[in-house]
């Protein structure tokens, strides 16, 4: 195979399944910001494609979508440095999911420990789509020749799928035309836990509300839920070692290191020792420096949506001049146009 060269370029998205959490923010969002201002090119995708494959009330899926997209802005993707679109607005990623529909196998969609998950024992009633998706995940990344995804553990098994797609598609047709994507896992919260259980993922879908932090929460509704979330009786240790065998510690100093952008080593430099009568009104008040901006410019581009409905129609445009010579290649590869 020839070394082609690809364009550094990032692709990630979220579901616009409702509610985002400081779990989405710290795990997805901030990365994504960061990406923006280094060597590569970013496109970032509410992936409305993904969010049906349960049903979902249309004017729900509709509102938030854009809660999604006001998300995304007003953490600091900006619409000048990054493609910013949903899905459904860019064909060319279910016209690529069909055909790596017919390059996975059954077997390997069959290993996908999250279909079983969200399936549970009621396998045989859930969507196709739902058991399919990953290959369209696959379409979503290499649609755009994307080199580099950044992801949260529980999607690693997908983003290897996309990798072993990208490879058959190669091998089958003897090309070096879809790149193998590297996955970028890195950051103190990448997995935020709840603040109720730290032994639990932070999710939007726990009863309580208590267990995690909206990113529309108010700032007072913020610095309340950090006050009451369950710790240990004993003080911070000095070093990370001492977290080992208290998940709501780690949770909260992970929390602290990753809104301020230092490490844990450093937040224990600083606040071991103390007490969590002390730690968590640092934390609030950090949180609330850091989280309260972006719920009140949320709140502002929901009050108007045109603002948001142009910067992804806009985006759709500037992604479909990536997705459709991409595509059209495709075709050509497989045989279904000519050269």
């Amino acid at each position: 195979m020839s070394d082609t060269t690809f364009t550094p370029r990032v692709f990630s998205g979220i579901q616009p399944s409702g509610g985002l959490t400081l779990g989405n923010y710290l795990g997805a969002i901030k990365r994504f910001v960061s990406m923006q201002d280094e060597d590569y090119e970013t496109v970032y995708c509410m992936v409305d494609l993904h969010a049906i494959t349960v049903w979902q009330d249309p004017k729900a899926l509709m509102h938030n979508t854009r809660e999604l997209a006001a998300g995304f802005i007003a953490s600091g993707i900006s619409p000048d440095k990054s493609i910013l679109i949903n899905q459904s607005q860019v064909p060319e990623h279910a016209q690529l999911g069909w055909i790596f529909n017919c390059v996975a196998r059954m077997g390997w969609m069959q290993r996908m420990t999250q279909f079983k998950d969200k399936a549970g024992k009621n396998a045989q009633n859930a969507s196709l789509g739902l058991f399919g998706y990953p290959a369209l995940m696959a379409a979503d990344i290499l649609v755009y020749h994307a080199t580099h995804v950044p992801v949260g553990e529980d999607q690693k098994q997908h983003l290897e799928l996309t990798r072993d797609i990208a490879t058959k598609f190669n091998h089958d047709f003897g090309v070096d035309f879809f790149p193998i994507t590297e996955p970028v896992i890195k950051g103190a919260a990448t997995r935020v836990m709840s603040l109720r259980d730290g032994s639990k993922k932070m999710s939007k879908s726990d009863p309580s509300d208590a267990s995690r932090i909206n990113m529309t929460d108010a700032a007072d509704t913020i610095a309340k839920k950090i006050r009451k979330a369950k710790t240990d009786p004993d003080a911070l240790p000095s070093e990370a070692k001492g977290l080992e065998d208290r998940p709501e510690a780690r949770n909260l100093v992970n929390i602290y290191a990753a809104l301020a952008d230092i490490s844990v080593d450093q937040v224990l430099a600083e606040h071991g020792g103390a007490q969590f009568g002390t730690f968590k009104p640092a934390l609030a008040d950090l949180a609330v420096a850091k989280l309260s901006p972006i719920s009140d410019e949320m709140a502002r581009l929901m009050d108007d949506v045109t603002e948001i409905d142009k910067v992804l129609a806009r985006g759709a445009e500037q992604a479909r001049e990536i997705t459709t010579p991409i595509l059209k290649k495709t075709y050509e590869i497989v045989g279904m146009i000519g050269s």
